[in-house]
């Protein structure tokens, strides 16, 4: 499941995230815009403990990688808290404006959406990769200008967070069936 965030909307490269899993071989099979509210976006998230704790200590240590203090930044150096604080930065940002949800099948599908998006951290990206090729931003300027980090899409990390996405985003129907032309030369 990949979403098109309203950075690659607004930066018209929703053709070229497209192209990019279709020229690797990748077939879509669901594909819609729509403007999500907040509350929607949510529930795309699974906004465990676990997760929002992640996502602060990996903030800590961008920050504390450039020797600036947490508590004066963001007011806090509580991992659980910054976790909370950039979750709802997603929130409003992804809530926004348009985005595109996509679907997208074939042979190891999800292992090839996430090289094919790149690194989170768009500075740690491949070049060849969306985020390597389209976004220069960085951790510490999502956090300074408290917003999340601009790095055009998002891709389900496994099979099992893919499937909860696409029941999430898709309704029944909305999923199609059909055989690429290429399917036999690629897959034979």
């Amino acid at each position: 499941m990949i979403l098109a965030k309203p950075d690659a909307l607004k930066r018209g490269l929703v053709g070229e995230i497209i192209k990019r899993f279709e020229v690797r071989g990748l077939k879509v099979v669901g594909l819609k815009m729509l403007k999500p509210d907040s509350a929607h976006i949510k529930k795309h998230y699974l906004s465990t403990k676990e997760q929002l704790e992640g996502i602060g200590n990996k903030s800590l240590d961008n920050l504390k990688q450039l020797g600036m203090d947490p508590k004066k930044e963001l007011g806090t150096d509580n991992a659980f808290k910054i976790g909370e604080m950039i979750n709802n930065w997603n929130f409003k940002f992804l809530s926004s404006s348009p985005i595109v949800a996509m679907v997208f099948e074939g042979p190891h599908a999800v292992e090839m959406a996430r090289k094919i998006v790149g690194f989170t951290l768009p500075s740690k990206a491949e070049i060849g990769t969306i985020r390597g090729d389209f976004s220069v931003d960085s951790a510490v300027l999502g956090n300074l200008n408290m917003r999340p980090i601009r790095n055009i899409v998002h891709a389900s990390g496994s099979i099992k967070e893919g499937k909860r996405e696409i029941k999430h985003w898709f309704k029944v129907g909305e999923i199609f069936r059909y055989k690429r032309v290429d399917e036999d030369i690629m897959f034979d």
